[in-house]
């Protein structure tokens, strides 16, 4: 593990942070005087990032707002969400364990995430994650984020890690692309949040738990450790 770089994706991947993303999205709706929208309609959104959930929620609502409004429930939605970002979130079982023992072995590890740079971090000091990570790509971290390679590329750079010994590691239609494009391995998470189901994604490994990442990432790496440079 010593010259691999892990690079994981964060909402629906290290953190189910659903409770609360689905929270400051109805407490944005609620603006409008709309019910509350159930958590497992917008799971499949979170991926996509906050816009995208309050738009899937003005539709099962039968809504269009112009985009000044939605700009305005997405400014809602964060003055909500900041503060209470780690109300019920909680790393999935068996992430701290996981991290803690690749650390230990010498793998680098980066967070690549659609959410914003402030926010991201903010959640893994919250949830006493941000320790384990050598870097965090948020989505404005450079000028393109996921789906584009570069997001990962340029996480894995971050870590101080070499892309041809690197697995990204996600949930989603987007993490698998994201690594697919930059010639990455990819192993997609069963119990994230993925609006499809993930043995359609085309993903290298596929794991339930992440007691089962070290045998997914082993495998994925073993041709590049056999190689010339060890």
């Amino acid at each position: 593990m010593k010259n691999a770089t892990l690079v994981f994706d964060l909402d629906g991947t290290l953190v189910d942070s659903a409770p609360d993303l689905v929270a400051a999205t109805n407490h944005a709706l609620a603006d409008l005087g709309l019910e509350p929208i159930a958590a497992g309609t917008l799971r499949g959104t979170i991926g996509f990032g906050a816009r995208r959930m309050i738009l899937e929620g003005l539709n099962q609502t039968g809504r269009t707002l112009p985009e000044a409004e939605v700009d305005r429930l997405l400014a809602r939605f964060l003055a909500y969400y900041e503060p209470n970002i780690a109300r019920e979130s909680r790393p999935f079982d068996g992430v701290v364990a996981a991290l803690e023992s690749f650390r230990s072995r010498g793998a680098r590890l980066a967070v690549c995430t659609n959410k914003r740079l402030a926010l991201a971090t903010h959640l893994l000091a919250e949830l006493n994650l941000d320790g384990l990570f050598d870097a965090v790509a948020g989505r404005d971290s450079f000028p393109v984020f996921k789906p584009h390679p570069d997001h990962v590329l340029g996480a894995i750079r971050m870590a101080g890690g070499d892309p041809r010994h690197a697995v990204m590691i996600g949930d989603t239609a987007i993490d698998v692309s994201a690594a697919k494009a930059a010639a990455v391995p990819a192993v997609v998470c069963t119990f994230g949040y993925s609006d499809q189901p993930v043995d359609a994604l085309g993903a290298d490994a596929v794991i339930g738990h992440f007691s089962e990442l070290d045998a997914a990432v082993r495998r994925l790496l073993a041709p590049a450790s056999a190689g010339p440079s060890g």
